[in-house]
């Protein structure tokens, strides 16, 4: 078993402060020390220890270790250590500082009883059941620095690191489809980016991400491309950008790329957002990738809301509760001192905390503006409305309100992520995995506009392949977008949506109609009808189109608005060569291998890298060179051959 990494909880700047004079190292005192059971004096791995009051903590290793070190910290100084884990109660400690370094041991006593049910409020618990002898007391001392906690049944208090439910939709890959037989493919566009993040938390972690974890349309949207935004004078807020290349997996077929973009915004023109953070502080989220770094993703979003913003906060385990309500985003003191606050403990009534969060959001709602609930969560729902059926019912009828739903999914082992798509899905919302302070910072900072700001609804797409040059055609990826044909033109089936600066790609592998139709081509081919013969071909198919995009969206502002039509044609000829299409074509062959799909030919591990570095381009913020270091790590586990 691994020892628990030394986790430093990292604070958002507020506001740059220039440096008047070159800078003066500050001072610095380490506070170390060892964690032991009172009873059996045997060293506590992960203890959280911390200043009170402060934003600055660790975990203690397999040895019950620990080391704090402080900036601007003085000798003389009197600071107050709380050392807490569930399944102990929690021990204060007031101290002076010592120059350079002080030592300070902590003795926990075990918690032997279990702790029911807490509602919780700005102010601690408003009410406590307890089961066994107990006395309040013990609870008291937990809510006495200011923690906003829920207790945790103790028989949840211990889980075994190695145990996993974790839980993932499985798609079978998209299949040739003959156009004869099926001229149009239809999908709902994806903006989520959650499988890229969470496969990287497998690789960098050793291990084989699960094939329904790796969503390869998520993959190929995790990264930003050059595409170009709609002109301010076509009235849309989508624009469309189309490539043909050969396959570098299968080079006598051929690729098609088709990107979205959005305008974007900047961050001071976004509309006013009424924002109702809904934050998991069950038990499941106690461990240092989960609550702690919501607390420190949720300062960074903080730190960029303006006066004319609103955030409230709700939190939820046993029972669900108000910890702020919504405050301007000029009060940035108050809110993260809220935020600060929160600890992890007891069970998780998920459903119950989403219908606060939506009934909170409706009564600061502002009409024009982003109206929307945040949830952060490991999606371990288990008490009260836990079935997905039942959350996903909840947040469409929710969504008719006009708040959208975003979740922030976090943590391992027991990441829900198929509910957590699907309730981000039908809350008009998007998905992100966020296991890093870096992915914190991309989706909430880097991103915020996409994130935040919907600018087209119901976005659709739907290609039509012209018979004369296309024998078949698969799309990589949107396994679970897929949609029937006549749901394209249906204004009442709900689709992606787009926020500001989004951009969305689809590819496409076609066979080309002049492909001998043996062997491995012959894919997609069905038998001739008994009773009906395909139709004539138009006018337009003798010509040189190769494929029309035709796009379906709504304006966000107005839900029923009639949905309006983009089209968009494609010509049958290579296009030049771009480090864009490369890069995004590199990242399918690796989803492809990842997945082990039976269309990934020969494609290897090798050829993606070789194709990345080829792609790299200007990559400004090294997601491509990052994606170039995933990929040998990968590679290095040996999973090709799976």
């Amino acid at each position: 078993m691994r020892a628990p990494l030394l986790v430093a909880l990292a604070v958002a700047s507020l506001a740059p402060h220039p440096l008047a004079s070159p800078p003066v190292p500050a001072p610095v005192i380490v506070v170390y020390g060892a964690v032991r059971d009172s009873s059996t004096k045997a060293a506590i791995a992960g203890v959280a220890v911390q200043i009170k009051n402060g934003s600055s903590g660790v975990l203690t290793d397999a040895g019950g270790r620990y080391r704090l070190t402080l900036t601007n910290a003085t000798a003389g100084q009197r600071i107050t250590i709380i050392a807490r884990r569930l399944g102990y109660q929690l021990v204060a400690r007031e101290i002076t500082l010592a120059p350079d370094s002080t030592r300070v041991d902590f003795a926990l006593l075990p918690m032997s009883v279990q702790l029911e049910q807490v509602v919780v409020t700005a102010e601690g618990a408003s009410s406590i059941r307890i089961r066994g002898s107990m006395s309040a007391s013990v609870y008291g001392a937990t809510a006495a620095n200011g923690a906003i906690v829920v207790a945790t049944p103790a028989a949840a208090l211990e889980r075994d690191p190695n145990f996993n439910t974790e839980e993932y939709d499985a798609h079978p890959d998209n299949e040739f489809v003959a156009v004869t037989a099926s001229p149009r493919s239809t999908f709902s566009v994806d903006v989520d980016r959650a499988s890229y993040s969470n496969v990287r938390r497998f690789i960098t972690d050793g291990k084989l991400p699960p094939r329904g974890a790796v969503r390869i349309e998520e993959l190929i949207n995790y990264f930003p491309y050059d595409y170009a935004a709609p002109a301010s004078t076509s009235g849309e807020p989508v624009a469309v950008t189309t490539d043909v290349a050969a396959a570098p997996w299968t080079p006598t077929h051929r690729v098609v790329r088709i990107g979205l973009q959005t305008a974007r915004i900047e961050t001071a023109q976004l509309p006013a957002s009424n924002l109702v953070f809904l934050i998991d502080v069950s038990g499941s989220m106690w461990s240092p990738n989960k609550l702690p770094l919501v607390k420190s993703a949720l300062r960074l979003l903080v730190a960029q809301l303006r006066q004319q913003d609103r955030v409230a906060i709700v939190v939820y385990a046993g029972s669900a509760g108000l910890v702020l309500p919504s405050t301007s985003g000029a009060d940035k003191e108050k809110i993260l001192d809220v935020i600060d606050r929160l600890e992890a403990g007891g069970s998780t009534a998920g459903g119950e905390g989403i219908r606060l969060a939506y009934d909170i959001a409706k009564s600061s709602f502002i009409r024009g503006g982003n109206n929307r609930v945040i949830l952060a969560t490991d999606g371990d729902f288990n008490v009260g409305v836990s079935s997905t059926s039942e959350l996903v019912d909840l947040v469409a009828k929710r969504r008719a309100e006009g708040t959208a739903l975003t979740v922030l999914g976090f943590g391992m082992g027991n990441l829900k992520d198929s509910r957590m798509e699907q309730l981000a899905d039908k809350g008009d919302g998007n998905y992100a995995y966020i296991e890093s302070l870096a992915e914190a910072r991309k989706v909430l900072v880097q991103e915020m506009g996409g994130t935040l700001v919907t600018v087209a609804k119901d976005v659709k797409l739907q290609v039509e392949f012209n018979p004369t040059r296309v024998a078949s055609y698969r799309l990589i990826g949107y396994e679970d977008r897929l949609l029937r044909t006549e749901d394209f033109v249906n204004d009442a089936k709900d689709a992606g949506d787009m926020g500001a600066g989004h951009s969305v790609t689809a590819i496409y592998e076609i066979i080309p109609a002049s492909v001998r139709k043996d062997s491995a081509d012959a894919r997609g081919s069905v038998a001739p009808l008994r009773y009906q013969q395909p139709g004539r071909t138009t006018t337009a198919a003798r010509t040189d189109e190769l494929l029309t995009v035709s796009i379906r969206y709504k304006p966000p502002r107005d839900s029923g608005a009639a949905s309006r039509l983009m089209e968009h044609t494609v010509r049958d000829e290579l296009t030049p060569a771009s480090t864009d299409f490369g890069f995004a074509l590199a990242v399918a062959g690796y989803g492809m291998i990842l997945r082990d799909s039976p269309h990934r030919g020969h494609f290897t591990y090798g050829d993606v890298e070789a194709l990345a570095r080829e792609s790299l381009g200007a990559d400004p913020d090294h997601y491509r060179a990052s994606f170039v270091d995933l990929v040998r790590a990968t590679s290095r586990l040996g999973v090709a051959s799976r």
